[in-house]
């Protein structure tokens, strides 16, 4: 359960009504990898195993599905339980993890060591030079426009509480691949890329659409999946435009009716 009926008041012009009114609620999830608790992510408690694969993906856990043996979820422990092959060499001790870094929240994201941890499995794979060499992929305006309208269609949570945010995978015909709703916007982010994993789906010609703001977290994600074209209903953030630049982003926001502000190699969208 994630959601629930509250009485509330509201005031409408000058008419005072008790009503009822739908909330979302946090829920603390732990992740155990082998065993070891590693992260403990508060979250919308739907859709965790994409949230799990998701987030170990993203900071370079693991580099696909292919390198999990079993996921197993506990509703009852609020728990993830997640086995690797052996050949993943991953000990939580060997990284600069304090415990108090080890909780994700839903509004700043991800802490410094685990940026860390994700920048280093960037130097490890040639990130950025794979996704500068995806500079000739395009995207028309068109179908980015088309894309946001369907994310928002496809994310009843928000269209019923407010309370959360959404994110969605694209080919760049615009055929939806994932979309996933989370309290928290990097949240949501991961559980779209876990399920594409799940899937065994591959980010090679995709694009990436989200509710919430482009900080450095949010485009942290799509750098390590390659994904190499961000939009936003929202905002860019500094550190996520810097990052953009960086690693060859184009970074959408304000994808509002017909019009959006290119932050980033602005050549991949085509009129």
């Amino acid at each position: 359960m994630f959601k629930r009926k509250v009485k509330i008041f509201r005031i409408k012009k000058d008419k005072k009504e008790k009503i009822d009114d739908i909330v979302l609620y946090e829920t603390p999830i732990d992740i155990y990898v082998n065993s070891k608790q590693i992260v403990n992510i508060i979250c919308l408690a739907n859709d965790l195993k994409e949230l799990a694969i998701g987030f170990l993906f993203s900071i370079g856990i693991i580099d696909s599905i292919k390198d999990v043996i079993d996921i197993n979820v506990n509703e009852l422990e609020n728990a993830i339980f997640v086995e690797l092959k052996e050949e993943v060499k991953f000990n939580i001790e060997d990284l600069d993890i304090t415990p108090v870094s080890r909780i994700v929240d839903t509004t700043c994201g991800i802490s410094s060591p685990w940026r860390d941890v994700i920048k280093e499995s960037f130097d490890r794979s040639n990130v950025k030079e794979i996704i500068k060499a995806k500079g000739k992929l395009k995207v028309k305006s068109s179908i980015i426009f088309l894309a946001a309208k369907e994310m928002q269609v496809n994310t009843p949570l928000y269209r019923e509480t407010g309370g959360c945010h959404g994110a969605a995978i694209f080919d760049i015909e615009g055929n939806l691949l994932s979309v996933k709703e989370d309290i928290g916007r990097h949240n949501a982010i991961d559980k779209v890329i876990g399920d594409l994993l799940l899937k065994d789906l591959s980010f090679e010609t995709v694009f990436l659409t989200t509710t919430g703001r482009l900080t450095g977290d949010s485009v942290l994600k799509a750098i390590k999946a390659k994904i190499p074209v961000v939009a936003s209903l929202s905002a860019a953030i500094e550190s996520g435009i810097r990052l953009a630049f960086a690693y060859g982003i184009t970074l959408i926001g304000f994808v509002r009716g017909s019009r959006m502000n290119i932050y980033s190699h602005p050549n991949r969208i085509e009129l």
